[in-house]
């Protein structure tokens, strides 16, 4: 298994609203990905500017192929415009 903690930060409050509208809509489309164990979006409660999207998968191939699938390559593209996005990978 491959699991993907994904952390952000917003440049502005404005961002931030946006950022996570699209990683709503993201974590909605990956969930029926083949291969997705569980896929999930959390707002910090301490910081108004933090969110993070937790993501476990199969395998690597599952996981290249959720890479390539339009709605990942749009919704994290608006992501990655509103903030400091990384991403910590573990192999379970």
């Amino acid at each position: 298994m491959i699991r993907l903690n994904c952390f952000f930060k917003s440049n502005n409050p404005a961002d931030y609203a946006r950022a996570l509208r699209a990683a709503m809509m993201l974590t909605d489309c990956s969930r029926k990905h083949e291969g997705n164990i569980a896929y999930d979006a959390f707002q910090s409660v301490t910081r108004a500017d933090v969110f993070m999207i937790c993501e476990t998968w199969t395998d690597e191939q599952a996981l290249e192929k959720h890479g390539n699938t339009p709605e990942f390559v749009k919704y994290v593209a608006i992501v990655k415009e509103c903030g400091e996005l990384t991403v910590e990978r573990l192999v379970l």
